[in-house]
């Protein structure tokens, strides 16, 4: 029986500023010391630029462009950016906060934060960060998918189903989400014919496949429903849920 907390190893990423035509996603690796917390997420978060050791990955999510930026905010990003890749993770919170107050239509920094607080344990700051991200860019798919990994974290199965699916209806071709909403519906909401259907979907993006994803198909596809038990049964015979 695989673990919630094992599924997934790859160093987490974050929404990171580009160029100085505006804040747009690209992959950036965490510091060291934030990869080894990204270890026990569950969450499918690696977009295809990871470091070329990784496995062939399946096609990522193409940030929308935001809003331009001056070049002291641009600078401001770096250095919160360089910040971040030493390991110095408060001085980076710091500019990306003074980010949100000097250029607060730009989602970036708010979906920065809110990934830095997820992965400090601060799971109501990271979900307001990234409500904010998602507010300020709603076309910004790689914010949603971020939003309902803090969503399952909190338990909100309800909305991080929300918040992926619409990640996918934003770029049907963004893998990161429909393996994360395969996850949600095989470990959380219980509905393994959904499940596959999200597996399947996500394979057909993994030109080089996915032999971790191809297993848990084999698995669902050979598991069998639990027996119900006397216990289990109403008095009609029928099985009831458990209250």
């Amino acid at each position: 029986m695989r673990s919630a907390d094992t599924l997934k190893t790859a160093a987490l990423l974050l929404a990171l500023c580009s160029t100085l035509g505006g804040c747009s996603s690209v992959a950036q690796r965490l510091p060291a010391s934030v990869q080894a917390a990204a270890k026990s997420v569950v969450d499918a978060v690696t977009p295809a630029a990871v470091a070329a050791s990784a496995p062939a990955a399946a096609p990522e999510a193409r940030p929308e462009p935001e809003a331009p930026v001056s070049p002291a905010a641009q600078r401001t990003f770096d250095d919160a950016l360089r910040a971040l890749r030493a390991g110095r993770a408060e001085e980076a919170e710091r500019g990306f906060v003074s980010l949100t107050r000097s250029n607060p239509e730009l989602g970036g920094p708010f979906a920065n934060l809110g990934v830095i607080y997820r992965e400090a344990g601060r799971l109501p700051e990271s979900a307001k960060a990234l409500e904010e991200a998602v507010r300020v860019n709603p076309r910004q798919a790689v914010y949603f998918n971020q939003l309902g990994i803090t969503y399952r974290h909190q338990g909100q199965f309800a909305k991080a189903r929300e918040a992926y699916e619409q990640a996918v209806s934003l770029d049907a071709r963004y893998a990161s989400p429909l393996l994360n909403l395969g996850i949600l519906h095989d470990l959380y909401l219980g509905d393994a014919r959904r499940a596959l259907e999200l597996y399947d979907r996500y394979l057909a993006l993994s030109p080089a496949g996915d032999a971790t994803v191809t297993k848990w198909i084999a698995d669902l596809k050979n598991r069998k429903p639990a027996p119900i038990t006397v216990s289990q049964q109403g008095s009609n015979g029928s099985a009831k849920e458990k209250e």
